[in-house]
């Protein structure tokens, strides 16, 4: 079998190392044992003002190993990892990890997942398009980005680069249940970040593209375009009162509130008790109208995979119908801590989509009426155990359903549990990124301090 392009081992061999791994751990004498062996390569440029400011090529490769010593519930676990496919060095760390396992503390929880949710059957998900992009060819490309927005007016003045990034990367995970899965995949992405001057004044703003296949990143002329005009809109911000409104958050922000729920329902702060949504599986926490599904086979989505970090088999479920959990985001570990079964999120989440039924962007502002939009978020002003929520933030008022002027130095307050009640509209608007789907979202009223 040929190498899959750029990669120095074939399938077959990174199959052959896992293996191997897995194999000399139980002959050390360890209960059980996983293994991921991965390779990735890449090329990322970055041209600012005309210029190549950065070239990097990047090629990787790691072997991690975890070792566990005695059977539940006196299991214990140790773990290593090495970028070196030699025998001699595999033999030293899956060593150094059973040596780990050996001094560390009994954990009632610790262990391989129950053989019978593993993902023995793999789904293809068309995750591999491989981006044989030139050096050259790369720095052209972000070229032209940052061209197009530099064209947009003569008061975008300088630039944070355009940058035009192609990654490849495969892997295989083994464990000592006879479970071994792995595919290739790649990660392509076109960004431009831009500066607007006017009067002594500037403002800065950026756009970015994402995804699996080249051919179906944004045009980089029109992302260049974008940007440079999302600068530019920036200038003249003013401050605003103190005030009590309704606040519109666009889809890219939007997408952070989800996060922070993902964050809440997250099996590891959950068990911790450092969550604000401890015991809400089944319990009404956002309005009615706010629909969240987990979709990880998705074909050539960017946070599909067919079996989680633990190889655990994913599978498509509701997180929140109407409004009430459904769902946690549980590995193995944090589903025992709970008392309760993976969910096969070791590692995170997969492909949430926040169903988007409300208008487009234009038809959202115009049913919030009034109030503040807002298209940046900046500081980490959120408690995750009270879900207070307190972050500067930069935008534009809103009067009659259309923009008025843009707006800095405020900050936006309230408490994330409220904030997910009020949510009136989420639009049609949609946007994708980190595996996440949302539209934009207008919570009904909050703090907005300003002068």
């Amino acid at each position: 079998m040929p190498k899959r392009h750029g990669f120095t081992c074939e399938p077959a061999e990174l199959r052959s190392l896992a293996q191997t791994v897995v194999d000399h751990a139980r002959r050390a004498g360890a209960s059980a044992c996983d293994c991921d062996v991965s390779e990735s390569y890449g090329l990322s440029v970055t041209v600012r003002k005309g210029r190549p400011d950065t070239i990097e090529h990047n090629r990787d490769r790691s072997v991690g190993v975890s070792v566990y010593w005695g059977e539940r519930p006196k299991a214990r676990r140790g773990h290593a990892s090495t970028s070196d496919f030699s025998p001699a060095a595999l033999a030293q760390t899956v060593e150094a990890a059973a040596a780990i396992a050996r001094h560390t503390a009994q954990d009632d929880c610790a262990g391989l997942p129950d053989a019978d949710m593993l993902a023995w059957q793999v789904p293809e998900l068309d995750l591999f398009h491989p981006w044989e992009i030139g050096t050259e060819e790369a720095c052209d490309l972000a070229r032209r980005c940052e061209a197009a927005a530099f064209a947009v007016s003569k008061k975008i003045r300088n630039s944070e680069g355009a940058t035009v990034s192609a990654q490849h990367s495969q892997f295989v995970f083994a464990n000592s249940l006879g479970f071994a899965g792995g595919y290739p995949a790649t990660r392509h992405w076109l960004a431009c970040s831009v500066i607007a001057e006017d009067k002594g004044l500037m403002q800065r703003d950026d756009w970015y593209s994402a995804g699996r296949v080249p051919g179906k990143l944004a045009d980089p002329v029109a992302l260049g375009r974008y940007a440079g005009q999302r600068a530019l809109a920036r200038l003249g911000a003013r401050k605003i009162p103190t005030c009590q409104a309704p606040v519109l958050f666009e889809a890219p922000v939007a997408l952070q509130l989800i996060g922070h729920f993902i964050s809440a329902v997250n099996g590891g702060n959950l068990y911790r008790k450092s969550s604000f949504l401890v015991d809400s599986l089944g319990k009404q926490v956002f309005s009615p109208i706010v629909h969240i599904d987990e979709r990880p086979h998705e074909p050539q989505a960017m946070a599909s995979a067919p079996f989680d970090e633990e190889g655990v088999a994913t599978r498509s479920r509701s997180i929140v119908r109407a409004g009430v959990v459904e769902g946690y985001f549980l590995g193995s570990y944090s589903a025992r801590k709970l008392g309760m079964k993976s969910t096969g999120s070791a590692g995170g989440h997969h492909n949430l989509f926040l169903r988007s039924e409300g208008p487009d962007f234009v038809g959202m502002l115009r049913a919030m009426k009034r109030g503040l939009l807002v298209t940046e978020l900046m500081g980490q002003g959120v408690n995750p155990v009270t879900g207070d929520y307190s972050r500067g933030a930069a935008g534009y008022w809103v009067e009659d359903g259309e923009i008025r002027y843009p707006v800095e130095e405020i900050t936006v307050a309230g408490n994330l549990k409220e904030m997910f009640k009020q949510i009136a509209l989420i639009g049609s608007d949609v946007l994708v990124r980190s595996g996440r789907a949302s539209g934009s979202i207008l919570v009904e009223n909050m703090t907005i301090a300003g002068d």
